[in-house]
């Protein structure tokens, strides 16, 4: 599956799964220190394997791709808005380390059960089930691995 979009339509996809405002501060305005994240983006082996995890297991959207001369792009969203994810793929034949990075993207859902059991059941590690942590307080806690290892941090909505 292929998406292609330019830079308007995608800063327009971004704004309307509530991943970017229209809204620019006054030029005498100092930055706020309490700022958003729009997107992130991960380096990945495989452009349309990782793509399948994050819409089919996970539930996200792709709202734009980019093929550009050294990588090819895929940008999702869930569709109720919050940060999107980039998932880069090079293709400039260039060695890079893409798996199993000491990273993590962590993601706040309404059932965390239910949403480790579907990455489970899409054949995917869960490295623990979301329980309580008394590390943490007693706040339930899971994590689940993506194809190349990135670290999937499973919380409930607050």
């Amino acid at each position: 599956m292929k998406y292609f979009f330019g830079a308007p339509v995608l800063a327009a996809a971004l704004f309307a799964a509530g991943c970017a405002t229209s809204e620019a501060p006054a030029p005498e305005a100092a930055p706020s220190p309490a700022s958003s994240v729009s997107a992130f983006g991960i380096a990945v082996s495989d452009l349309e394997t990782s793509a399948a995890f994050y819409r089919d297991t996970l539930g996200m959207t792709p709202i734009a791709t980019f093929s550009l001369d050294y990588m090819e792009e895929i940008v999702l969203a869930f569709p109720n808005g919050g940060s999107a994810i980039v998932l880069m793929e090079y293709t400039d034949g260039k060695d890079r380390i893409v798996t199993d990075i000491p990273n993590k993207i962590v993601f706040r859902v309404n059932d965390p059960t239910a949403f480790a059991a579907k990455i489970r059941e899409a054949g995917y590690e869960i490295v623990r089930d979301p329980i309580p942590s008394e590390a943490v307080g007693g706040a339930i806690v899971g994590f689940a691995k993506d194809p190349d290892g990135y670290l999937i941090e499973i919380l409930p909505k607050r």
